[in-house]
């Protein structure tokens, strides 16, 4: 299957700035029909945390992880953190690009990937979407341009530095691995306002 895109917007109200995180939470996903035809159910999701929050879907910008999850059949609350990096260098300047456009809505939606559990997660529906039953989601990110208008950030604060996470303990993400066909299948990035 080739990549799929759908978005989630992230608002203002989501972000405030504390000590050492910025912190977010929203909806990752819902059951609602993307514009790309497509539907994800929250409750097939299959996910640890923490999972890399990833800056614009490239595998190696991580700028933060999702801390907690909790699917529902109307959708998957999240938290996330990004930290505030002081050190200077390429790290940093990636973390504050990502912080800054939060923080000015020149980015405001997240996505998520994920890959299909099988060849019996999924079906083609009647209108030429496909209804995503069974998925390992592997990674959220932070991306431009929205979907799905329902996938939402509720709140953006900072933590101290008690919750602070190893970054070392990110999830590896892989680039494709063979579906239940033998073909190769490939990231599927829904992008739920």
């Amino acid at each position: 299957m080739e990549k799929r895109y759908a978005y989630s917007i992230l608002t203002e109200r989501a972000l405030k700035e504390e000590d050492d995180f910025l912190r977010i939470t929203g909806i990752a996903s819902t059951p609602t029909t993307d514009r790309m035809g497509d539907i994800v159910e929250p409750l097939g999701a299959k996910f640890a945390t923490p999972m890399p929050l990833l800056w614009q879907h490239r595998h190696g910008e991580p700028v933060g992880h999702v801390t907690f999850a909790k699917p529902k059949k109307t959708g998957i609350p999240f938290e996330a953190q990004i930290p505030n990096v002081t050190e200077s260098g390429r790290v940093k300047d990636r973390v504050d690009e990502a912080r800054h456009s939060l923080k000015y809505s020149l980015v405001s939606a997240v996505s998520i990937g994920f890959l299909p559990m099988g060849k019996d997660s999924y079906e083609y529906m009647d209108d030429g979407g496909i209804r995503f039953k069974e998925w390992e989601w592997i990674e959220l990110s932070l991306v431009t341009i929205p979907a799905n208008a329902e996938a939402v950030l509720e709140t953006v604060k900072s933590l101290d530095s008690k919750f602070r996470r190893d970054a070392s303990s990110g999830l590896a993400v892989p680039k494709s691995s063979p579906g239940g066909s033998g073909k190769k299948r490939g990231f599927f990035y829904l992008h739920r306002k």
